[in-house]
């Protein structure tokens, strides 16, 4: 029994359709190439899938960009000349753009003012006054964030010092100096109650020398705090 014909129409069941567009696949490519070989003819198939996968063929004596000059001469017209012409729009645009940009930029840098009428130019004011205001707020942010953050690294830097201090068990001793001697009680002998109002007490840190005794003549003499 011979097979039966079949109704060409939409395959509905998703499985059988893809099944199907293989099987034939296969057979066209094959058709494609014994035209090759037994006919010496160029031959390009393109085809994609419901599902969207591309397969083509070509003959080994050419490529696909062959077939394609081949066809536009045979038919005297051109595939990408709508394509081209979009392009060559799109690229007229994106140049008047840049022309505007760069006219814009010279015109806020106090360039190519003559042609300005009254109304361009105070709008043109108005937007340097609104950059210049936003300019001067970031900066003042900038300022302020840096500001802030160096304050937390002397206070981080002040805060290991005392860490320090404190591991190695030390104390701050003040630095040496002279200190009036307003107090009086000095028993210098005769002559001394006179001279105490310019009398001196001398401090010093634990490394420095035992000044006691130490007098450089006078009514001036050094004692330890």
């Amino acid at each position: 029994m011979g097979r039966g014909k079949i109704e060409i129409k939409r395959i509905e069941n998703a499985t059988n359709r893809q099944v199907t567009y293989s099987k034939r696949r296969t057979g066209i490519m094959k058709k494609a190439r014994e035209l090759t070989v037994l006919c010496d003819a160029q031959v390009a198939i393109i085809m994609f899938s419901s599902t969207g996968k591309y397969h083509e063929f070509c003959s080994p004596s050419t490529d696909i960009k062959g077939i394609f000059d081949r066809y536009q001469q045979a038919i005297g017209t051109s595939l990408w000349i709508e394509q081209y012409e979009n392009m060559q729009r799109t690229l007229s645009h994106l140049k008047d753009i840049n022309r505007n940009l760069r006219t814009e930029i010279r015109q806020r840098m106090g360039e190519d003012l003559d042609g300005l009428e009254f109304d361009e130019l105070r709008g043109l004011e108005q937007n340097v006054d609104a950059a210049l205001k936003e300019v001067r707020h970031r900066k003042y942010h900038v300022i302020t964030t840096q500001t802030e953050t160096y304050k937390k690294k002397v206070k981080h830097s002040y805060e290991a010092y005392e860490t320090l201090q404190q591991e190695l068990g030390l104390r701050e001793e003040p630095a040496f100096g002279f200190v009036d001697n307003t107090g009086g009680g000095w028993d210098g002998g005769a002559g001394a109650g006179a001279a105490a109002a310019d009398m001196f007490a001398f401090r010093v840190v634990p490394s420095q020398p035992n000044l006691h005794g130490m007098a450089y003549g006078g009514n001036h003499d050094l004692r330890l705090g």
